[in-house]
């Protein structure tokens, strides 16, 4: 039994080598979908959760630029905007100033390449008796906040180990990512997740993906010692370990999850965003239908 989760930790300490060259400057977090970077969709997701701090975990090069981008007040702005008469273009900065408690670290260069690393960096902002939760910034949710049913879970489910966020995904393309095997379907708890199956062997239609809900007792599997495919440290074989000697249980997302991972998606996700933009919306979709149409 843990303490419900009042802290996030968001991990993007990568090097997103499908996006070079950009990315030797700016993280991959911080491209935009509209006027807003990734990382700050993802620290909305943790605060319409009532997540109360924030631990982001970025690389040498990264952690200047978010401890710029959620600190900064951008005074001189905040004065020329008002002098010019345009104060509520200074909002959304307010708005960013105003999220949870937000930390930023390196992560441990003691670890290996792996997604569990940047987990395992942020050790010591875990208290031992709180459970908490996890997102990775090339996740993207729209529609609704998976920290939040991460959340609302842990007090249905409180013998929890862990609990993991899927979605159901088309059978044509179950072979690109890690799809979940069951335990118990009734009671939707975790067997193992199986990376990338041949889709004739998929033993689900549920993918998993970067939102988790875990507790201290992850930190003994997310181990240098204890790595796995391709000699990464990975915390869907941590989440494994946990879910043979107690519940790991699953969840389906209540919105639409798109990764952003690699540049082809990041369009997408880009472009469902656009067009489901109240404002502007309709302009791009005739703007894409004429494109077609010529």
């Amino acid at each position: 039994m843990y303490k419900k989760p009042t802290k996030a930790i968001i991990t993007d300490a990568g090097f997103a080598s499908r996006y070079l060259p950009i990315t030797k400057t700016i993280p991959k977090a911080m491209l935009p979908l509209g006027n807003r970077p990734i990382m700050q969709f993802v620290v909305e997701e943790c605060a319409e959760a009532g997540i109360e701090e924030i631990i982001i975990v970025a690389t040498h090069e990264g952690k200047p630029i978010y401890e710029d981008y959620f600190n900064n007040s951008v005074n001189r702005i905040r004065k020329q905007l008002a002098s010019q008469g345009k104060e509520d273009r200074y909002a959304p900065i307010q708005q960013v100033l105003d999220f949870p408690k937000i930390v930023v670290i390196e992560q441990d260069p003691a670890y290996p390449y792996g997604n569990g690393s940047p987990i395992a960096s942020a050790r010591p902002f875990i208290n031992d008796d709180e459970a908490f939760v996890v997102a990775y910034s090339d996740d993207v949710v729209f529609g609704s906040s998976d920290m939040k049913t991460l959340i609302e879970s842990y007090e249905r489910h409180p013998d929890a180990k862990a609990i993991i966020i899927s979605q159901e995904m088309p059978r044509e393309v179950l072979d690109k990512y890690g799809i979940i095997r069951l335990k118990d379907e009734a009671a939707m708890t975790l067997d193992n997740i199986v990376e990338k199956p041949a889709i004739e062997d998929a033993p689900s239609n549920l993918t998993s993906y970067g939102r988790y809900l875990l507790t201290p007792e992850v930190f003994a599997h997310l181990d240098p010692k204890n790595t796995g495919l391709d000699g990464e440290l990975w915390t869907v074989d941590a989440i494994t370990k946990m879910a043979e000697s107690g519940e790991v249980y699953v969840e389906r997302t209540k919105g639409e999850w798109m990764t952003t991972g690699d540049p082809k998606n990041y369009f997408m996700a880009h472009l469902k965003y656009t067009l489901d933009n109240d404002d502007f919306g309709d302009e791009i979709r005739n703007f894409v239908n004429n494109y077609k149409e010529n």
